[in-house]
């Protein structure tokens, strides 16, 4: 009976269709509008394979409360992405009835052919072995990445120069970086086919040696992937992309721009929300060079309790906890400890010289992860959860993949961007290791002329280029419109 409480409407889908099999009652049909009307974690219906599940409350899902970003709509190919095959048998204890298809008014006959020849194409690559990991590729990788850490340590242990020194702090910056993209392939399961391995190398590069929680990084992450550049529904829903909350310092949208004033009583928006939007092209760059701080902080927060960064992860938190509890939190002890002494040179620098070189690799890290970040989403098409497009549009239409050029060659785009230079492919296939993505690249590019849909890569210089006209787009609408709707101001 307490497995059913937790679970609430959820649970009880179990009693539902154990009372349909047993007394073999004709199979409930259920519209399209009538799904769409559950959107919100207490009251949530997902449809898997035109089949309807009630899965309201459960946030005992393996993977968090990420499965709500998909209230109310099809998640037939986002849970196929994210999830190992026979996977599916979890969730046929919330099965409630069938989706009637045709009611979908939204598809026609090209769209479900268009459907279909995704999945037959993902059928491909599971059949060429794209989805296998190369061991030795993983070795060398994390062996690499820990002679980076252990040159950036030798550096400040065996010299006295400030030019070295400051070197160490850029390398260092850079280290973590790249820890950010070994346990982005560890967390994704891209490695390991048990995920309990995975999940432990993830804490290993994120909590122990890159200060970020685990779990505050798979809640953020994986809502992100689910939903990329979605507005939410409402303020009560949970389906829009956590990777856009970045107001009030930066707005991707005009709507964006905008949804603060829903918080004012007057309904305006403050002087702070006024300069930052106006000149958030310019504030773009020093934005990035405080990411890291705030991660940290966000990551302290969630491993010790303090508090949740979304309201999708203070729920998560609330009603299932920390996954590793005593790892998370060691890890991160352990990380700040050997950071502070590094950052101290194990004794022999002063304070403000212990926090220049702690603010270089921290400013540092966070330029380098979040440019990386900006090109892959930023600048991109956005749209709102309510009106989101079928998986492969969704994912192919908001990303955006990075070359080489400008002098800049494609090996050093390749090692910079740790696998994320093909943000589109891995989007589409993020259980696919990052050594596989250059085939893959091929035939989805192939596919997506085959159907006419929106394929997008620029460089490094370029790409950062559209983002910051993007962002410049954004703030002159948002000024035209705030003097259009307030003259008076």
């Amino acid at each position: 009976t307490s497995k059913y409480l937790i679970m609430g409407k959820g649970g009880e889908a179990i009693v539902k269709t154990s009372f349909l099999k047993k007394s073999k009652k004709p199979v409930v049909k259920y519209t399209w509008d009538e799904v769409k009307k559950h959107i919100t974690p207490e009251d949530a219906w997902m449809v898997y394979h035109n089949k309807v599940y009630d899965v309201s409350n459960w946030f005992q899902h393996p993977g968090g409360s990420v499965i709500f970003t998909h209230a109310g709509d099809d998640m037939t190919d986002i849970f196929t992405a994210f999830h190992a095959p026979g996977s599916e048998a979890m969730i046929k204890r919330f099965y409630i009835g069938d989706l009637v298809k045709e009611s979908m008014e939204h598809k026609n006959e090209e769209q479900f052919a268009f459907e279909q020849g995704y999945r037959d194409l993902r059928a491909k690559l599971v059949m060429m072995g794209m989805f296998k990991s190369n061991p030795l590729y993983y070795v060398y990788k994390c062996s690499s990445n820990m002679m980076m850490w252990a040159t950036a340590v030798a550096m400040v242990a065996f010299s006295d120069s400030v030019y070295v020194h400051i070197a160490s702090a850029c390398l260092l910056g850079l280290f973590w970086q790249q820890c950010g993209w070994l346990a982005h392939d560890f967390l994704h399961h891209q490695v390991f086919q048990k995920r309990k391995y995975g999940d432990l190398c993830g804490i290993f590069w994120g909590n122990l040696m890159q200060g970020y929680s685990m779990q505050w990084w798979k809640n953020k992450h994986n809502g992100h992937h689910a939903v990329p550049n979605l507005h939410n529904s409402n303020a009560h829903s949970q389906d829009g992309d956590p990777d856009m909350d970045t107001m009030p310092l930066l707005a991707w949208s005009l709507k964006q721009a905008q949804s603060v004033r829903e918080l004012n009583k007057d309904g305006q928006d403050s002087p702070f929300v006024t300069f930052m939007i106006k000149w958030q092209a310019f504030t773009y760059f020093p934005i990035l060079l405080l990411a890291r701080i705030s991660w940290l902080n966000e990551s302290i927060k969630t491993s010790f309790g303090l508090g949740a960064s979304s309201a999708n992860a203070a729920l998560e938190m609330k009603l299932k906890g920390l996954q590793y509890p005593k790892l998370e939190k060691a890890g991160l002890i352990i990380h700040h400890s050997w950071v502070l002494a590094l950052s101290c040179g194990f004794g022999k620098f002063g304070f403000f010289y212990s926090l220049m070189y702690f603010l270089i690799s921290t400013c540092g890290c966070g330029l380098f992860l979040a440019l990386v970040f900006g090109l892959g989403h930023n600048g991109m098409e956005t749209y709102d959860a309510a009106t989101r497009p079928d998986f492969w549009k969704l994912q192919v239409t908001t990303s955006r993949n990075i070359t080489g050029g400008h002098g800049i060659p494609q090996w050093f785009v390749d090692w910079l961007c740790g696998g994320l230079q093909y943000q589109v492919d891995h989007h589409l296939f993020p259980m696919m290791p990052r050594h596989n993505l250059p085939k893959t690249h091929k035939l989805v590019e192939s596919f997506c002329k085959e159907w006419g849909v929106t394929y997008h890569e620029t460089d490094l210089i370029d790409g950062t280029y559209e983002v910051l006209k993007h962002l410049s787009t954004v703030s002159d609408e948002f000024l035209v419109e705030m003097i259009e709707e307030f003259p008076a101001m």
